[in-house]
């Protein structure tokens, strides 16, 4: 299956919020290290339900926010989902951006770059629509390093790439941005139960649940446009 046609199939089943959900608990966190100031524009790989933007909008006043998806079915969800006209949500390919150049202050990414056909167009493209001085931040949880994290492949019927933290920093060079900080952000918020409750409907062990949120939780590499 294409990777539209896969999140066609979860916006249609509401599996957007669901996902929201689930990732916000690191987003968050991420999104509050962006140097964004009112005025910004940001533009949103991979949008899903929107909901970076709305936040960075009710937080850091960015005064326009461009929410692109692969899946033209996210990206109308999205639209429903918000409720003003500073932010836009369209379909489109993240491997040719319908923006011009210099013409965005920051980029925003979650659980998206792993599905790039092309990574080094899709960061090239990127380094030609931010501003000088602009950043990129991108967040995955489907990493090298996460182990627990490969069998998503089982479960997502599209096409994945599975790199390292140092895989992700060479990317970034080789499409011209500067890697101005790697790191992992655990996540604290998702309950773990005691090791008597184990094996659960997902997990063999307590540990490899520690492994997944605690230890690994969400890989954040930034780029920096010179």
């Amino acid at each position: 299956m294409s990777t539209s046609n896969q999140f066609d199939e979860w916006a249609t089943s509401g599996q957007e919020r669901e996902m929201e959900d689930h990732h916000w608990h690191t987003a968050k966190r991420a999104l509050a290290r962006m140097p964004v100031e009112a005025g910004d524009t940001v533009l949103d790989l991979g949008t899903g339900s929107g909901y970076a933007l709305r936040a960075l909008h009710e937080t850091k006043a960015i005064d326009r926010g461009i929410g692109l998806d692969v899946s033209r079915e996210m990206a109308s969800t999205a639209s429903d989902h918000t409720d003003t006209g500073a932010l836009d949500f369209a379909g489109g390919d993240c491997h040719q951006l319908p923006l011009a150049a210099d013409s965005v202050d920051h980029v925003w990414s979650m659980e998206t770059f792993f599905f790039a056909r092309q990574p080094i167009s899709v960061l090239e493209e990127i380094r030609r629509v931010l501003r000088p001085g602009g950043t990129f931040f991108c967040a995955v949880n489907f990493y090298e390093e996460s182990e627990q994290s490969h069998r998503w492949r089982d479960r997502i019927d599209a096409p994945m790439s599975l790199w390292s933290r140092a895989e992700y920093r060479s990317l970034f060079r080789e499409a011209g941005l500067h890697v101005a900080t790697q790191d992992t952000i655990p996540d604290e918020e998702i309950e773990i139960p005691p090791a008597e409750a184990f094996p659960t409907e997902e997990w063999e062990t307590r540990a490899a649940m520690v492994d997944r949120y605690r230890t690994w939780g969400t890989l954040l590499t930034v780029g920096v446009a010179p």
